[in-house]
């Protein structure tokens, strides 16, 4: 009797770990994904280009619904450039469905709508140097 009580117990315990660090692992992926295409928008305009560099790195987060619910088609991926072209914010936004025990705690901590719990990562860096004159296409036409 004590076994199963125990086992029971133990049961809710690893769901009460297991659900942060997958959640803690795709808002990770969602990150990187947004601070490798800072150096993709640095080299183009073009963010259809950065969009599916940062989808691609996506990839790596498992269609799980812990992990993320709505497929490919869900991630939203928005791209802004600075007007001086100096500084670039990449944001990438996505759901995921949390287990039943710690559905209550992940809606007051995080918005959540009709799909799941929303999760977003959002980078913001200077992607040229204050140093460096021009433009991209003039240094290009200079090779």
């Amino acid at each position: 009797m004590e076994a199963a009580a125990l086992l029971m117990v133990a049961a809710l315990l690893l769901a009460l770990l297991v659900q942060p660090v997958c959640m803690a692992y795709t808002c990770m992926v969602m990150r990187h994904a947004a601070a490798e295409a800072l150096r993709v928008a640095a080299t183009t305009k073009d963010d259809g280009v950065v969009r599916s560099f940062v989808q691609r790195r996506l990839e790596a987060v498992p269609p799980v619904s812990l992990f993320h619910v709505g497929g490919s088609q869900d991630w939203c991926i928005d791209v802004a450039h600075a007007t001086d072209a100096r500084s670039a914010t990449v944001s990438v936004s996505g759901h995921l469905r949390p287990l039943p025990i710690l559905g209550a705690v992940a809606t007051m901590a995080c918005k959540r709508d009709a799909i799941g719990v929303c999760v977003e990562e959002s980078v913001t860096s200077d992607v040229r140097p204050d140093w460096l004159e021009g433009d991209y296409e003039s240094w290009m036409s200079c090779w």
